[in-house]
Order: structure tokens, then C-alpha cells, then sequence
């Protein structure tokens, strides 16, 4: 882990391309954003996102002044169009919440309301367009946690509970509407990203104590434990992980394209556009190009099904914020192919 500073909010470019051949293109030119219909509601970020039957579902959040959002969007990637479902119930708006997907139901919970950490939990049943509260969420009230759900059970784990940071994780059963201990086995941390790879949940990122944390983990239901993965930062001896020098981060967004891992945006000396790329069989990063948006924090993210025009795809971004207050929040929606090259010279 290393101590960063929280003085330093400006914007930078991280990344300077050059090539001797108009034919060249850098490495960090694998891949390409493309943006998508911005979405119909408020400006926002600190907002959750769930996918459910290849319908991505984006909702509550902060507009980066004094306003937190209870509303909720479908977005439709075969038409690139948002439609509004119904609002989470009435004063339950909030930030910094999570938010999965399970059984064919959404669920929303925990977060901040502007005055109170929260444990209330609640599901969305896309058919009848209804939300039901159900348990409150077995850990106590936090904001910046994660989730993931894996089969027929979701997990819910970290953030910060307004004096620390956390490290518990908890089992949600949706049939018995109960929650289950499961304990966590990485550092302390809040902010972090989580994404769901062949039915294993993963970990990453994070920040605790003004320090961003290193560690990454995969939690597999069949061995019931969490392994640790290598650190996202230049930790060992050996060569592989001499350029890790922006993996970690805060705040970020990971998402599933192309049977790989995606880490983008977020907070690392500043709001950033950084894009690495993970893969699952060599467990090492590489370098993608930079999210094209401007350097963002605070952002959602999902995954879903590309048509076949669109092999590559699937991987999104959306909203979040650009600079400090109500100006800076974000209404755009980008999706990213990493199989496509950007044109180092549009």
C-alpha cells in the first residue's frame, strides 16, 4: 500500500503517445470508447448499477451538491435507449450504495442519505416494476462497500462505516431473505471495485487511511474461501510487475469485455482515465487506451451481452463526476471495445 495525498484534486493527462510512423500505434491505443445515448435523468455519480436479462439498471446517487437520487433507469443496449422504472420508495434516496443482481431480481442497499450511514436493503422485481424493502443488511450501516452475486446467492462486503474501514463480508440468500457471516481475507478497505468472472466473485482496489490498497483477491463458492491473487503494484523481484504503477485506485469501475477484466477511472493523485486490462489465466495487467471521456471518478459500471456487430463490446461506464460540484457530475454513458484500435491520430 502507499500514502497518497488528498490535496491534489486537479486534473492531468497520465499518458503521452508517440509513435515515428503515422502507421504506429502505441500500446496504449488497444482498445477503443465509444459513447452511448446519455442517460434521461439528473446528472450523478456515487449512483449503483445491476444487470438483469441484458437490461442494465442505473440508479439513486448524488449530484455532487446537496440532492441524493432514490430514481432508477433501464438502459437497452440493442436500441441505446434509457427508459424509467420505478423509483426506489419514498426517502430512501442515497450515495455510495450497492447494488446487485440475483434470481432475476435487483437489489439495492446500504449507502448515505447526507446525514446518516445506512443498512436498509431492498429488492426490485423488473416484471411488476415494484421495489420490496427486505432485511436490512446483516452487517450494519457503511457506504462504499462492494457486492457480487454468484449462482443463487449475493455477497456483500468492505466500505466504510464512518469511523473505519472495513474488511467483513456477508452471504444474502434472497429465498430466505437472510444474511450469513463469511468473513473477508484482504486488508481493510473502502471504494473498491468488484466483477464476477466462470462463477467467482473478485476484489480489488480500494482505499483505507488515506493509503490505496494493493491486495486482490477471488472469492470461488465451490472452495468456499478467498484466494489471494498478485498485487496490483510493482511488489515483487521480478520484471512482471515493474510498469503497476496506476493499477491502484479508488473509486473506480470494473467490468467484465472479451473474457478479460477491466479496471478504469477513479482516484489515484487525482481524477484519472488510466484503463488496464486483467487476465484471468496469466493473472498479470496490461495497459489499454485511457478512457476517452474526461478523467472521472465516482462512476458505475457493467457488462453486457454484445450483439454480433458488436463482438468485442460489453463493457460500459456511465456517469460519475469530473470535477467538484453539481457542474461536474456526469450524464454519459460509454461503452468499451478493446478488440477495436483507436486511431492514435483522430
Amino acid at each position: 500500500m502507499k500514502k497518497i495525498s488528498f490535496s491534489a484534486c486537479s486534473l492531468f493527462i497520465l499518458f503521452t503517445l508517440s509513435s515515428c510512423h503515422k502507421s504506429t500505434v502505441p500500446y496504449t491505443q488497444s482498445g477503443n470508447w465509444v459513447p452511448e445515448a446519455q442517460l434521461n435523468g439528473p446528472a450523478r455519480s456515487q449512483a449503483v448499477s445491476f444487470v438483469i436479462n441484458n437490461f442494465a439498471y442505473v440508479g439513486t446517487g448524488w449530484d455532487g451538491l446537496v440532492t441524493r437520487f432514490n430514481d432508477f433507469w433501464q438502459y437497452d443496449p440493442v436500441n441505446n435507449v434509457w427508459t424509467q422504472v420505478n423509483s426506489m420508495p419514498v426517502n430512501t434516496g442515497r450515495s455510495s450504495a450497492i447494488g446487485f443482481a440475483c434470481n432475476g431480481k435487483g437489489f439495492v442497499g446500504t449507502g448515505y442519505d447526507g446525514n446518516n450511514y445506512l443498512s436498509d436493503f431492498y429488492q426490485f422485481d423488473p416484471v411488476a416494476n415494484v421495489w420490496a424493502q427486505k432485511a436490512n443488511f446483516g452487517g450494519g450501516s457503511r457506504y462504499e462497500a462492494v457486492a457480487f452475486s454468484v449462482g443463487n446467492l449475493g455477497y456483500v462486503g468492505t466500505g466504510f462505516d464512518g469511523t473505519y474501514a472495513l474488511k467483513d463480508f456477508y452471504i444474502y440468500d434472497p429465498v430466505a431473505d437472510s444474511w450469513t457471516y463469511l468473513g473477508f481475507s484482504g486488508n481493510k478497505r473502502y471504494a473498491a471495485v468488484a466483477f464476477v468472472y466462470n462463477n467467482a466473485g473478485y476484489v480489488v482496489t480500494g482505499i483505507n487511511a488515506g493509503m490505496m490498497v494493493g491486495d486482490f483477491w477471488r472469492f470461488g463458492p465451490d472452495s468456499a474461501k478467498w484466494t489471494e491473487l498478485r498485487q496490483i503494484y510493482n511488489y515483487s523481484t521480478d520484471s512482471y510487475d515493474d510498469q503497476y504503477t496506476n493499477i491502484e485506485r479508488w473509486d473506480g469501475c470494473g467490468f467484465i469485455a472479451n473474457n478479460h477484466a477491466y479496471l478504469s477511472t477513479g482516484q489515484n493523485n487525482g481524477y484519472n482515465t488510466n484503463t488496464w486490462e486483467y487476465d484471468f489465466t496469466t493473472d498479470l495487467w496490461v495497459l489499454k487506451t485511457p478512457f476517452q471521456g474526461p478523467p472521472t471518478t465516482g462512476a458505475v459500471s457493467f457488462s453486457l451481452t454484445p450483439d454480433t456487430a458488436n463482438t468485442g463490446g460489453g463493457g460500459y461506464i456511465a456517469t460519475g463526476s469530473f470535477s467538484t460540484g453539481q457542474a461536474g457530475s456526469s450524464d454519459y454513458l460509454w461503452q468499451f471495445f478493446p478488440l477495436q484500435v483507436q486511431n492514435p491520430n483522430n
